[in-house]
């Protein structure tokens, strides 16, 4: 069985680490050969983690003709979400290189297992790898990650098909455990959580077995959020209009014209970015101010939330993407 390790820049060390000892333990114990490699994108390399500048040194390519499992550790830095060192710019940095590609031909060989530690899966959301599919990251990601039409899951591992995702800093012990009981057995799993005095920590999720009931708490306010919905009109703030924008995000200026026009009584449009025109999806009036959900592409594939208000002719609001720092919306209308 082979296991690789992709390391990136700033990488999280216990993501990688953890991961590469359960690995090198259940090898000890398998009369299966087992290699583990940690590897790059580039190929072989120094790469510096996001812990202090540690650099481990990757042995060599991420290899697609290998059948085995393939690991995608998160990222290391600061949680202040403006800045360079901030850990989803280093994510976004990794899912910008070739690491995308790489991973975006493993995910469809059956012969390959791709998994990944706490913000790892948010790479494979980022590149658009996980529209659809059931996953889990660190507890400040879940909103990033469900803004890429990934299904979030609250829970420790989660397994859908050939994608099993961890969530947590310390996750990595706990999903490289439970590949190793998938893979070799639960003897030799066992075997290793005695060496390293250490039990996996919670439920394999998997969408299988009964459904739990909803309470009857989350049905009334699934049931009050549709009822608001339905009494939203657009006679109460003057939105309609073409509005020539401008979204200011951390990576760039955005131009965007929205289209805006009522409806049977109620808010409908569309966003133009550039020759890409995307309907807006359940727009409702709250106040004085207008909110509604986008699926964008550019600069990467997300759904977005936005919230605006208006002063005559001009427009004010933001829009936000999970964890992902606010985006600034300023405009005007224009007919």
């Amino acid at each position: 069985m082979n296991i690789q390790i992709v390391l990136f820049d700033g990488f999280d060390l216990l993501d990688a680490i953890a991961p590469y000892e359960v690995f090198t333990a259940a090898a000890m114990y398998s009369d299966e050969a087992i290699t583990v490699k940690l590897v790059s994108a580039e190929g072989k390399r120094m790469v510096s983690s996001g812990v202090n500048q540690l650099k481990l040194q990757a042995s060599g390519n991420l290899e697609l003709t290998c059948k085995g499992i393939i690991l995608v550790p998160g990222a290391s830095g600061s949680v202040d979400y403006n800045g360079p060192d901030s850990v989803p710019v280093k994510l976004k940095q990794a899912a910008e290189t070739e690491l995308s590609n790489l991973l975006r031909e493993a995910i469809k060989k059956p012969d390959i297992l791709l998994s990944t530690v706490c913000g790892g899966s948010l790479i494979l959301a980022m590149a658009g790898l996980l529209e659809g599919r059931h996953a889990v990251t660190h507890h400040m990601g879940m909103g990033l990650l469900g803004a890429t039409n990934a299904i979030p899951v609250h829970a420790r591992i989660v397994e859908d098909g050939n994608l099993v995702t961890s969530g947590g800093v310390t996750s990595g012990l706990d999903l490289a455990l439970y590949l190793v009981e998938r893979e070799l057995g639960p003897r030799i799993a066992h075997a290793v959580e005695q060496l390293f005095e250490y039990e996996r920590r919670g439920t394999v999720w998997k969408a299988v077995g009964n459904t739990p009931k909803a309470s009857q708490q989350e049905e009334d306010i699934s049931k009050t959020a549709s009822d608001h919905a339905i009494n939203q009109t657009a006679d109460k703030v003057h939105f309609q209009g073409k509005w020539d924008t401008i979204i200011s995000t951390p990576i760039g200026k955005l131009s965007v014209l929205f289209d805006l026009s009522s409806k049977d009584g109620r808010i409908v449009g569309a966003a133009r970015q550039g020759e890409e025109i995307v309907p807006l999806e359940n727009p409702e009036l709250e106040g004085n101010q207008l909110k509604w959900s986008m699926k964008v592409t550019k600069p990467m594939r997300l759904t977005l939330k936005f919230n605006v208000w208006i002063d005559g002719n001009n427009i004010y609001g933001e829009a936000k993407a999970g964890m992902l720092p606010a985006s600034k919306l300023m405009g005007h209308r224009i007919s």
